[in-house]
Formats: structure tokens, C-alpha cells, sequence
């Protein structure tokens, strides 16, 4: 059974940073595109960043603060997420096809 297990969450001031990590198992992470969703309280899930082979792509509410990487020989992913804002407070999901992670909450306030 496939397994993404996300971390790295938690509490942060605004402009600081945070690593989300997501560990997957029973899946190969370069031979798929992989996902991170991040859902607001009362708001849909929405996609955050994708990595696919070589190629990246952000939402524009993230562009030039976040950076999605892979890191095969460790088979995980990675959400580096800098000068963070009170709007990017959510629970941070990884994903790749049908497969979904726990979540991980990021908060963001002063």
C-alpha cells in the first residue's frame, strides 16, 4: 500500500520559513508527478506546487516564496516555504495521483 507521511509542520512567526517533508513508500517519487495541496479552514483544497521529472510549477499565491523539490536516493519530496504570510496558515497535504498523506498543519501569526 502506498504511504506518503508528511511533516515539518507547525508554528511560525510572518516572513519566517518552514521544510515540509514527505516521505513516500511503494512508490518511486521521480517516476510520478508529485503534489502538495494545502487546505484553509472553510476554504476548498488547492494545489500549491507540482513536481514532474525536471519541471516545476506554483501557484501564483506562492511563486518566488516556495520551491518544491525531490530528493530520489531519500524517495521524498520536499516544500521549501519562505516569507511566509498569515494566508498561508492551512494543513499541508502531500499527493501524487489517488494517494494522499495525513496532512500536516502549518500556522503562520505573530
Amino acid at each position: 500500500q502506498v504511504q506518503l507521511v508528511e511533516s515539518g509542520g507547525g508554528l511560525v512567526q510572518p516572513g519566517g520559513s518552514l521544510r515540509l517533508s514527505c516521505a513516500a513508500s511503494r512508490i518511486i517519487v521521480y517516476r510520478y508527478p508529485m503534489n502538495w495541496y494545502r487546505q484553509a479552514p472553510g476554504k476548498q483544497r488547492e494545489l500549491v506546487a507540482t513536481i514532474s521529472g525536471s519541471n516545476t510549477n506554483y501557484a501564483d499565491s506562492v511563486k518566488g516564496r516556495f520551491t518544491i523539490s525531490r530528493d530520489n536516493a531519500k524517495n521524498t519530496v520536499y516544500l521549501q516555504m519562505n516569507s511566509l504570510k498569515p494566508e498561508d496558515t492551512a494543513v499541508y497535504y502531500c499527493n501524487s495521483m489517488e494517494h494522499w498523506g495525513q496532512g500536516t498543519q502549518v500556522t503562520v501569526s505573530s
